[in-house]
């Protein structure tokens, strides 16, 4: 399934498409694109063994990865390069092998430098990570 454009400009859309395709960690992850909107991103894997920790559950690390990802393509769909300088995640549940996984990111406020925002990721309809970031502009794409 192709991702939806939601309002992005059709060359910034083919371009961060492109790139979260090429993205040698996401390949790594098997992070995929879903959906591009103005200041929103939500990006999606399939849970796999790779993706487990010692008690047979999704790790939290693919679950904070995919909240940055989304939030950090959410910066980018406003043509904003950004990197994380903080970011929190609570997780409130947990995902199994053979889960989709889905984060939403969203921006929260665009300052001059600093940049707020904040993602939810899902096992299908069950909330299993909120976060919140902050990340700093490095430049415009």
């Amino acid at each position: 399934m192709s991702a939806v454009n939601d309002g992005l400009d059709k060359k910034l859309f083919e371009y961060l498409q492109k790139s979260i395709k090429n993205t040698p960690y996401y390949q790594m992850l098997g992070i995929e694109l879903s959906a591009l909107a103005p200041g929103r991103a939500d990006i999606k894997v399939v849970a796999g063994q790779q993706h487990s920790n010692p008690m047979g559950l999704v790790h939290g690390g693919l679950i904070s990865s995919l909240a940055d990802a989304a939030m950090g393509n959410a910066i980018r769909s406003l043509g904003i390069k950004g990197v994380t300088v903080d970011m929190s995640i609570a997780f409130t549940a947990s995902a199994r092998m053979g889960d989709t996984i889905v984060a939403r990111g969203k921006v929260l406020k665009s300052g001059k430098n600093m940049i707020f925002a904040e993602a939810e990721v899902y096992a299908g309809d069950v909330l299993i990570g909120h976060s919140k970031a902050t990340f700093f502009r490095v430049g415009e794409i």
